[in-house]
């Protein structure tokens, strides 16, 4: 199971912070509720499918999540040369590999979260994205991972909630 005490601890954002704080707080503390999301449940939980007609589980996005994380700040923002997080036979990264667990899942993910919070750490927002073919600002790029890293918490409250009933912030 994992642990959700194990950083990405959830901290309410302040509500008179400056822009780049506002935002940087706001996807931590939403990065955190990815993490309280999951945490508790087992394997066979997170890699089930709960939901009838839908392909989603929280392992899934999970690693879809972490798979986003890269893709925007370490390869687009970033330039570094690192492997893609998904194929063109399997786009966004959702499919479970076998030997996956939860715990490994929640592990890369809170890496790769660390991975974003260095590589922009001394960007600013109007930094615009190294990649080729790219030229979005770390504004945008904080926004964007905002917006997604929220839909997906929405996501993980309908999942969780079918598994075993818990809900919560």
């Amino acid at each position: 199971m994992v642990d959700s005490s194990a950083s990405l601890v959830r901290v309410r954002p302040a509500q008179d912070a400056g822009e780049r704080k506002t935002l940087t707080t706001l996807l931590d503390f939403l990065r955190g509720t990815v993490v309280a999301k999951v945490a508790g449940l087992t394997d066979e939980q997170a890699f089930g499918r709960s939901v009838p007609a839908s392909t989603l589980t929280p392992a899934g996005l999970v690693k879809h999540l972490t798979g986003v994380e890269r893709f925007w700040f370490s390869i687009d923002f970033a330039d570094h040369d690192l492997p893609e997080p998904w194929t063109d036979e399997e786009p966004g990264a959702f499919a479970i590999a076998p030997g996956d667990t939860l715990a490994d899942l929640v592990d890369a993910y809170r890496a790769e979260c660390a991975r974003s919070a260095a590589v922009i750490a001394d960007a600013a927002l109007d930094d615009r994205a190294r990649a080729d073919g790219q030229s979005f600002t770390l504004r945008y790029a904080l926004a964007h991972m905002i917006e997604e890293t929220a839909r997906h918490c929405g996501h993980l409250d309908l999942l969780r909630e079918s598994i075993d009933g818990e809900v919560g912030e």
